[in-house]
């Protein structure tokens, strides 16, 4: 196998007495969808929100491309490639699909050679590419996301951090509103992230999507690493029983 491209070690986060994470390690592979699992308070959006840039740990090493990083805020995070998308998805609700790809990066061009001005045919025509090239549909360009569907609104997302050149996607719940057939939708799009090479941590309470995503399951209780295994060797009976403390 590759060598990991993201390698957690004995990593701690303490709020006050509480331990929300307590000595987490696991690697993640290029190409491959590590899923997330764990109850409520189980120490996931800890976890992510370390990687992230969020948090910094009380304990514990973060290597990034062999190394050590620690962000010091998001932005740090998505300019070095590790992409985070939370169940709100963070778009403008009131701009079209190239507007949310550019957001807060947006290209710009001279009118007259003078007048700086939005790169507007630019960001229509990255964004008509990314989507072609992802294999997603929507009904135009051109309509505020607001108007899309939420399986939709999940795909441009995605997609805002492929273009962007993410090297790890971490996605935090990304069916948990939609319906099945957009479910199907999103977890057909994280398989073709696996096909371009890129590493996904995918958290979800729903079994069946992490069984249709996943390559390996990791599995936190109370901020412990409870349990890894790989998706084809293990049964959503042996997951569950790791989550709850009877495995």
């Amino acid at each position: 196998m590759s060598e990991p491209i993201l390698s957690v070690r004995g990593l701690s986060k303490h709020f006050g007495g509480v331990h929300a994470l307590e000595a987490v390690d696991f690697d993640l592979h290029p190409g491959e969808v590590l899923a997330l699992a764990g109850d409520n308070g189980a120490g996931k959006s800890t976890l992510i929100k370390i990687i992230s840039g969020v948090h910094l740990p009380n304990e514990g090493e973060i290597r990034f491309r062999g190394q050590p990083i620690s962000f010091a805020d998001p932005r740090a995070a998505r300019e070095a490639g590790i992409e985070t998308i939370y169940q709100d998805l963070a778009l403008a609700d009131n701009l079209d699909v190239g507007a949310n790809v550019f957001l807060g990066r947006e290209p710009m061009r001279r009118i007259l050679g003078l007048f700086p001005a939005l790169d507007r045919a630019r960001m229509a025509s990255e964004a008509a590419s990314l989507i072609a090239t992802l294999d997603i549909v929507l009904p135009s360009l051109s309509l505020p996301v607001r108007s899309l569907s939420g399986g939709q609104r999940q795909a441009v997302a995605i997609g805002r951090a492929v273009f962007w050149n993410a090297e790890v996607l971490i996605m935090d719940e990304p069916t948990a509103a939609l319906g099945v057939p957009e479910q199907r939708k999103v977890v057909a799009l994280i398989k073709n992230l696996r096909t371009a090479n890129k590493a996904v941590i995918f958290i979800s309470h729903n079994l069946g999507d992490i069984f249709a995503v996943a390559d390996r399951i990791m599995v936190l209780r109370r901020g412990r690493k409870a349990g890894e295994r790989l998706a084809g060797e293990t049964n959503g009976d042996e997951i569950v029983k790791l989550m709850v403390g009877s495995a």
